[in-house]
């Protein structure tokens, strides 16, 4: 009887995975795909898409290096990945997590920057900072490649865990020593997503602040129009909080769980599924978070419907 109860937990567990990387794979790959084909159509980019086509790309990676192991594991497909596999896997889904993390802080910064008022101190780089995008971008890549570089040498096979303070991931293990051992590797890896959160929090304050200060200044107009609906700058902040709020929770419960892992001897199985799913949470959510609050993305995921969508004319503009 609990065999067939640990069974039926494990199917639902990759029912979940597999529902979490369809509908993943599906909403960033359909988000580049429109960036693609507005790029090779001849049509004038705007700043952000090059910053989102990175974007869309290091969250699909993320999914696949994670979601596809633990899916086949949930099914009860074993050891299907070699020694090799499992350090390459590792590997790109740490780099990818890394770049989504900095390419969703270079988002926000940049539109930090771009909705800034004409008289701040930041007025200046609106210009400057057309030209930063794509060495920002390769940066990112080339940072969290570098700083990640370690990470293959603690992937084993699953078949040489022989240590019980191995983390046991179903398809590969994690090998560490624990305590003060990994502690200053662990520091030194953490630093840059410590950063780069603190930094997107910092940009999107300030564009609420912004967005705020707007909204009082044309109280006025606001106040004379009938419509029920709230204000483009309301509309414009919500769609900056969710993104925010999602990226913050998703990753910041992720960094707890992960620095549980380096720090305590556990292998505790449930919280290793847990991780892997909220680690491809943001990923998932992000591209349609993105879509709706852009009038143009937003037309293409739903032009089936044949909704009119109208969007912040705020957003639009960025």
């Amino acid at each position: 009887l609990c065999s067939n109860i640990v069974a039926s937990m494990y199917v639902n567990i990759g029912m979940i995975f597999l529902a979490q990387v369809a509908i993943g794979i599906l909403g960033n790959l359909s988000l580049l795909y429109h960036y693609m084909f507005l790029y090779f159509s001849g049509h004038k980019p705007r700043p952000i898409d090059l910053i989102l086509r990175h974007l869309t790309v290091a969250n699909s990676l993320v999914i696949l290096s994670r979601g596809i192991p633990e899916t086949m594991t949930a099914f009860g497909m074993k050891d299907f990945l070699s020694e090799f596999g499992c350090k390459l896997v590792f590997y790109v889904h740490r780099v990818a997590r890394g770049v989504s993390l900095s390419t969703t802080c270079l988002l926000s910064v940049f539109q930090a920057i771009i909705i800034s008022p004409r008289n701040s101190r930041w007025a200046g780089l609106k210009v400057k900072a057309l030209g930063y995008i794509g060495p920002s971008n390769l940066l990112c890549w080339f940072l969290y490649m570098v700083v990640n570089i370690k990470v293959p040498m603690y992937v084993i096979g699953r078949w040489r865990n022989e240590n019980n303070t191995n983390i046991d991931f179903g398809y590969c293990s994690f090998s560490h020593q624990g305590g003060s051992t990994d502690l200053p590797y662990a520091i030194f890896i953490s630093t840059p997503d410590t950063l780069c959160l603190c930094l997107m929090t910092w940009a999107s304050g300030s564009m609420v602040f912004i967005l705020h200060r707007h909204k009082q200044r044309v109280q006025h107009i606001h106040r004379s129009n009938i419509s029920p609906r709230s204000s483009p700058e309301i509309r414009a902040t919500h769609s900056i909080l969710i993104l925010v709020s999602t990226f913050v929770s998703f990753y910041t419960l992720s960094a707890i769980i992960y620095l549980y892992f380096y720090f305590f001897d556990k292998n505790t199985q449930w919280l290793v599924k847990t991780s892997a799913l909220i680690n491809a949470c943001f990923p998932t959510v992000s591209p349609f978070i993105l879509s709706s609050s852009d009038p143009c993305v937003c037309k293409f995921f739903f032009v089936c419907t044949g909704r009119n969508v109208q969007l912040p004319h705020l957003i639009r503009k960025i």
